[in-house]
């Protein structure tokens, strides 16, 4: 039995699209979560409407990307849940996305997590993910491999990469077992670099399979990718999985993280919203140097 994980936080009608596409998988028909992190527009209401059959677990607050899809992966397992599909809300997928995936899980013991390639809904034929490397000693999760190119046949080989990535990522019990979940400390971002390193060391590899599609719009729940949200936890989990992982002398721990304050903040000016995303580097790296996890302060 396979199922699959959807985290919403709002955006209603985007929710409702990526349960729809996931009703039209019947090879095999998995059994699909909604975990509802306190959604204020509505969601909760227009999915028991419009599509009772989907299981619907109601959290009461905001508890982040990485810990709202505990609940719903222990729910799965608790369930009796062969594997496991985390899934963002603000993707469709095509109807043999998850029979690639699995018979690519057959033939890949080691298989830590398997990815599906994952293009831009808008704009429409483009990459957003057909794997990514991770330099651990600088901090940088690297351009995702195929990043912005044309879905033209060149990135259609199963391939190794480094890290899994959150917004779709089908997992084994067993390896669930073995790893465990996401780190909830971590709230949003970076948490499947954590979860994907923590397998890594355990032996396993991730795959990318292109055979299984999906199409995302990127970054909705938190504004873009450039959006002050998305830089404040990019940046302060960043600098605390590579530390975590990755500890290093004086010198070049002082060098990762300058480079990783650099980067954001040249991300930041090039923003629609350049004084905020300073603002939010600035409170990244400071909640980073004290140690603060969790949900971003107001």
């Amino acid at each position: 039995m396979v199922a699959v994980v959807v985290l919403s936080w709002n955006r209603r009608e985007d929710t409702l699209a990526c349960l729809r596409s996931l009703l039209e998988v019947r090879d095999p028909a998995p059994r699909v979560i909604l975990v509802d992190n306190a959604s204020r527009d509505g969601t909760v209401e227009a999915v028991r409407d419009e599509l009772p059959g989907i299981e619907l677990i109601e959290t009461g607050t905001n508890l982040g990307f990485a810990e709202g899809n505990n609940v719903g992966i222990r729910r799965a397992l608790a369930s009796g849940a062969d594997h496991v599909l985390v899934l963002n809300n603000d993707t469709e997928v095509e109807p043999g996305f998850l029979r690639a995936l699995l018979d690519e899980a057959a033939r890949r013991p080691d298989a830590g997590a398997l990815c599906p390639k994952i293009l831009f809904a808008d704009p429409p034929g483009l990459i957003w993910f057909a794997g990514a490397a991770y330099d651990a000693r600088s901090g940088y999760n690297g351009r995702h491999r195929g990043y912005r190119e044309p879905d033209d046949g060149r990135f259609d080989e199963v391939v190794e990469t480094d890290r899994a990535c959150g917004a779709a990522m089908l997992v084994s019990r067993g390896v669930l077992e073995a790893v465990g979940v996401f780190d909830a400390g971590l709230f949003a971002y970076s948490e499947d670099t954590d979860w994907s390193l923590r397998a890594r060391e355990a032996g396993l590899h991730h795959y990318v399979v292109p055979a299984s599609r999906v199409r995302h719009r990127v970054s909705a729940a938190s504004g873009g990718e450039s959006s002050p949200t998305a830089l404040y936890y990019d940046l302060r989990n960043a600098l605390v999985v590579a530390e975590r992982h990755v500890p290093l002398p004086w010198l070049p721990t002082w060098r990762r993280r300058v480079v990783q304050v650099s980067a954001h903040l040249v991300q930041a000016l090039r923003s629609p919203r350049r004084r905020e995303g300073v603002a939010a580097v600035g409170s990244a790296w400071r909640d980073f140097r004290a140690g603060r996890l969790g949900q971003r302060s107001p």
